[in-house]
């Protein structure tokens, strides 16, 4: 025996989606990718001039290794004024750096659960919540988002799906992928929830600086609940995914806060896996983005009116517009169809790769894409998938 039951729990061959995506591939076909999410595929890169000065003042002080398990406090500093900049007060004590939100997760899951211990996550959910909590030996329990109601939390069977293995409610707002943004009402709500049973809220914030016609993101972390892990990082914030920097905000009640530092602070001594230069880099890069971060936000914007004006007329589909984030969930309207087969149908018809939507545990038929692309290929790939749905609905 060489490996741990681990190894046999994950995939161990790609899906026909994506057999039928590498087969055209090597064909020499061209596959316009509507679900990695990864913005620099799309053209939108941050400066290079502003991240090299970054790096290059940076230099000095990494220069000599000198860690600190919470992160540099340079760098946790600038991220409590960018919190303080959108009214939440969350000083750089409460705050641990970590090389991303997976890792952000995984510590937030160790912490809060045994093994056993059960997880409260969104349902749709997101395929990397299973791998995480495979690998910390917790369940993974399921609250619903209705889409009759525009993705809204169901708070009351919410509140049924708790028992006294559950230690922590996960929030995605903006949510991926259906876009939906809890408002005030509902993250009160859940506070309540949260104080009544005695649990932590993982607030994943990933996407908070794209949102469409609101003012604010509403935060878990403004609200009474006792103990909330605010999760962020300049993946998508910055358009800077292979910087791998991220943090965990932590609020809540003294106490709470207080011994969730001091284990964060021994797991992340550890590992101490987050870059010395990247970390010293972070005051500049968010003073000086200001510009960069307008324009990135104006483009995600238009893609997003894009898409959903497009869509939002097609036959046979149904469309939610998003209030926020990077992705877009449609449902299929139109003649009953296999979902999977549908969305290879799509790729080998159009050059469209979207996901199935039971990828993220959606019931019925769904495909799932992002929106975030060159606004002139986005246009043209919208227009196909339109016309992909009103010819399979009329063939149908």
């Amino acid at each position: 025996m060489f490996f741990s039951s681990i190894a046999d729990a994950f995939p161990q061959a790609l899906n026909r989606l994506y057999r039928t995506r590498d087969a055209m591939r090597q064909r020499g076909e061209e596959v316009l990718d509507l679900v990695s999410g990864n913005v620099n595929q799309s053209g939108i890169v941050f400066p290079e001039s502003l991240l090299r000065a970054a790096l290059d003042e940076a230099m000095p002080a990494a220069r000599i290794y000198q860690p600190d398990s919470f992160g540099q406090l340079v760098a946790r500093q600038a991220i409590s004024d960018y919190y303080e900049r959108v009214g939440l007060v969350l000083p750089p004590e409460q705050i641990l750096l970590t090389p991303g939100t997976s890792i952000s997760y995984l510590y937030c899951f160790k912490l809060l659960a045994e093994s056993g211990d059960e997880i409260l996550c969104p349902s749709p959910s997101y395929p990397l919540f299973e791998t995480i909590a495979r690998l910390c030996d917790v369940r993974l329990t399921s609250y619903v988002l209705r889409e009759s109601r525009n993705w809204e939390m169901d708070l009351d069977y919410l509140e049924s799906q708790l028992t006294t293995r559950t230690r922590a409610i996960v929030l995605i707002s903006p949510h991926n992928p259906t876009g939906a943004v809890a408002d005030w009402s509902q993250l009160r709500s859940l506070a309540e929830i949260a104080v009544r049973h005695r649990l932590a809220i993982i607030a994943d914030e990933v996407f908070s600086e794209f949102l469409f016609g609101l003012d604010e993101l509403p935060r878990p972390a403004k609200t009474e609940a006792p103990l909330v892990f605010t999760l962020n990082g300049f993946s998508k914030m910055l358009a800077l995914p292979g910087i791998k920097m991220g943090w965990i905000g932590v609020k809540g009640e003294t106490a709470l806060v207080e011994k969730a530092m001091r284990t964060l602070e021994m797991m992340s001594d550890t590992f101490l896996p987050v870059n010395e230069l990247v970390q010293f880099a972070v005051p500049m890069l968010l003073r000086e983005a200001g510009d960069f971060m307008g324009s990135y936000r104006s483009r995600v914007a238009a893609c997003r009116d894009c898409a959903v004006k497009v869509l939002s007329g097609a036959g046979n589909l149904s469309l939610v517009p998003p209030a926020g984030g990077f992705y877009a969930s449609l449902r299929w309207t139109g003649p009953e169809r296999g979902e999977e087969q549908l969305l290879i149908d799509l790729l080998k018809e159009s050059g469209i790769l979207a996901h199935p939507g039971y990828f993220y545990d959606m019931p019925g038929t769904h495909l799932v894409l992002t929106f975030v692309e060159e606004l002139e290929v986005l246009s043209g790939a919208m227009n196909k998938l339109a016309g992909f749905a009103d010819a399979k609905g009329n063939a149908g």
